[in-house]
C-alpha cells in the first residue's frame, strides 16, 4: 500500500497520508501552520453537527440530493461516535492558522467528505460543493464559536451554582462564630465567619447573575450570512433550519435572525461575555486569597482557618500542608484575565465584513471558561467543603484585639476610646485593663458595652 496519495484543489496537486481522512487544503495548511495548540475539539464537533444540520436543511430545501444528504449526515454520525483521541487523528490543524478559520472549515468538509467515500465509494460527495453547501467559512465558523462559547458558559453558570452552594453550608454552619474583621490589613471591629462567608457567597451569585444576564448574546447565529453577509448561495430557510436544529440539540435558544454584517464583522457577544468572566476571575482570587491567607499557619499565620491536606506540601519540609486548589484557581484567574486583553484585542480587529482573528478568539475564551470551571469545582469540593475554622485562635485573636474598643465610643466618645486603645498597645496590656485604668469605665460597664457578638448586628443580617 502506497505511504501517499496524491489529491488536487485549485492550487495543484497535494501528497496527503494515505490513511488520513483530510484532504488537500488540510494538508496544505498542516503544513504551512504548525505552531501552538490544535484547534479546540469542541468548535470541531460543533463544526460537524452544523453540517449535519446544513445537509438537514439542504435536503428539506431541495438544494441538494437527498441521498447525499442522508451519506453526509451518516458520515458524521459515525465521526462524533469516535472518542476523542479518534476524532483528533483527522483533525490536526492548529489554531494559529488562517484568521476566519477557513483551513478548519475544510479540514471539516474534506474529513466528511472522506468518510461518506468510505461508507459508499458509488456516491460522490464533494467537500466544497456537497458538505459546504449553501455555507462559507466567514459565516459557518463564527456560528461554530457563538454555539461552542454558550455551551461552555452553560458549564462555567453550573460550576458557579456548585461553588455558592457549599460556600452557603459554611455560612450557615459558622453563622454565629465571632471573629475579628480587618480592614487595610489592620485589625478592625468583629463580625462572623459566616457573615465574612456571605459576602463571598454575594460575590459569586453576582457574577452568575452578570453571566446569565449577558449570555443570551451568544445565541445569535451568524449562519446564513454566507461570504459578506448577503447570504449569497444559502437557500432561503437554511439558516433558520439550522438554527432550529442547534437549539434542539444544545437545549439552547439559538436565532438566525440576526444582522448577517455583524455577525461575520463584530465579536461583542464573546467580548462582553468574556468580561463577566473576568470578573468572576477576579472575585475568584479574592475569594481564594482570602482563605489561603486565614488559613496561613499553622503556627507562624492567622490559623483561623484549617483548610484540608489534599497532597503532601513539600519535597523536603516533612508534614507541610499547602492551599494547592487556592493557588490553582488563583493561577486560573491570572490567566483569565490575559485571556481577556486576546479577547478584547482580536474582537477589535473586525476589518471591513470580517474579522480576522477568530480562531484565538474563540480558543481564549474556552480555555477561559474551562479554567474557571474546573478549577472552581476542585475548589468547591476539595477546598471549601473539607474547610473548618479555628474558633479558639478566633476568640483569641478578638479578645486581643483594640479595635473592639469602637464599642465604647457611643458611651465615652471617640477621643477618649482612642486613647485608650493607644494606651493598651503601649502599655502592653488588655483594653479592658486600658479602660478601667483610664477612669473612662468601669469593669462592669466595660463588660456590659463591649460584648463582640453584639458588635456584629448578626441578629440584624
Amino acid at each position: 500500500m502506497a505511504e501517499y496519495r496524491i489529491e488536487e484543489d485549485t492550487l495543484g496537486p497535494v501528497k496527503i497520508p494515505d490513511t488520513a481522512l483530510w484532504g488537500a487544503q488540510t494538508e496544505r495548511s498542516r503544513n504551512n501552520f504548525q505552531t501552538g495548540s490544535k484547534m479546540p475539539l469542541e468548535i470541531i464537533k460543533v463544526l460537524l453537527q452544523i453540517k449535519k444540520a446544513a445537509a438537514i436543511a439542504n435536503k428539506n430545501e431541495k438544494a441538494i440530493a437527498a441521498e447525499k444528504a442522508d451519506l453526509i449526515v451518516e458520515a458524521i454520525d459515525q465521526l462524533l461516535a469516535l472518542n476523542d483521541d479518534q476524532l483528533r487523528k483527522d483533525f490536526p490543524l492548529v489554531v494559529y492558522q488562517t484568521g476566519s478559520g477557513t483551513q478548519t472549515n475544510m479540514n471539516v468538509n474534506e474529513v466528511v467528505a472522506h468518510m461518506a467515500g468510505q461508507i459508499n465509494s458509488d456516491l460522490e460527495i464533494l467537500p466544497n460543493d456537497d458538505v459546504n453547501h449553501g455555507q462559507s467559512s466567514n459565516d459557518i465558523f463564527p456560528t461554530a464559536m457563538n454555539i461552542t462559547a454558550a455551551v461552555a458558559v452553560r458549564d462555567l453558570e453550573k460550576a458557579a451554582q456548585h461553588l455558592i452552594a457549599e460556600l452557603k453550608k459554611k455560612q450557615e454552619q459558622y453563622w454565629h462564630v465571632v471573629k475579628i474583621g480587618r480592614t487595610h490589613l489592620q485589625d478592625a471591629t468583629p463580625l462572623t465567619f459566616g457573615q465574612e462567608v456571605s459576602g463571598w457567597v454575594s460575590m459569586i451569585e453576582h457574577d452568575l447573575s452578570y453571566l446569565q444576564q449577558l449570555a443570551p448574546t451568544l445565541n445569535e447565529l451568524a449562519m446564513g450570512g454566507t461570504a459578506v453577509g448577503t447570504g449569497l448561495n444559502a437557500a432561503p430557510h437554511f439558516a433558520d433550519l439550522i438554527a432550529d436544529k442547534m437549539s434542539q440539540l444544545y437545549d439552547i435558544e439559538f436565532t438566525a435572525k440576526t444582522n448577517k454584517f455583524y455577525g461575520l464583522a463584530a465579536h461583542s457577544g464573546l467580548n462582553v461575555v468574556h468580561g463577566a468572566m473576568k470578573t468572576l476571575a477576579a472575585d475568584l482570587m479574592k475569594i481564594a486569597n482570602d482563605v489561603r491567607f486565614l488559613g496561613s499557619g499553622p503556627r507562624a499565620g492567622y490559623n483561623e482557618l484549617n483548610i484540608p491536606a489534599n497532597e503532601p506540601g513539600s519535597s523536603i519540609m516533612p508534614g507541610k500542608v499547602n492551599p494547592t486548589q487556592a493557588e490553582a484557581i488563583t493561577m486560573a484567574a491570572v490567566r483569565v484575565m490575559g485571556n481577556d486583553v486576546v479577547v478584547d484585542l482580536a474582537s477589535s480587529q473586525g476589518n471591513f465584513e470580517m474579522n480576522v482573528y477568530k480562531p484565538v478568539l474563540i480558543d481564549a475564551f474556552l480555555e477561559s471558561a474551562q479554567l474557571l470551571s474546573g478549577t472552581m469545582m476542585g475548589f468547591a469540593d476539595k477546598m471549601i467543603a473539607g474547610m473548618t475554622v479555628n474558633e479558639e485562635r478566633m476568640q483569641e485573636l478578638v479578645d486581643k484585639s483594640l479595635m473592639t474598643v469602637t464599642a465604647l465610643s457611643p458611651h465615652i466618645g471617640y477621643h477618649d476610646s482612642a486613647k485608650i486603645a493607644q494606651q493598651a498597645q503601649k502599655a502592653g496590656t488588655t483594653l479592658k485593663e486600658a479602660a478601667v485604668k483610664s477612669g473612662k469605665v468601669t469593669s462592669e460597664q466595660f463588660d456590659k458595652w463591649v460584648v463582640p457578638i453584639n458588635m456584629t448586628n448578626i441578629d440584624q443580617n
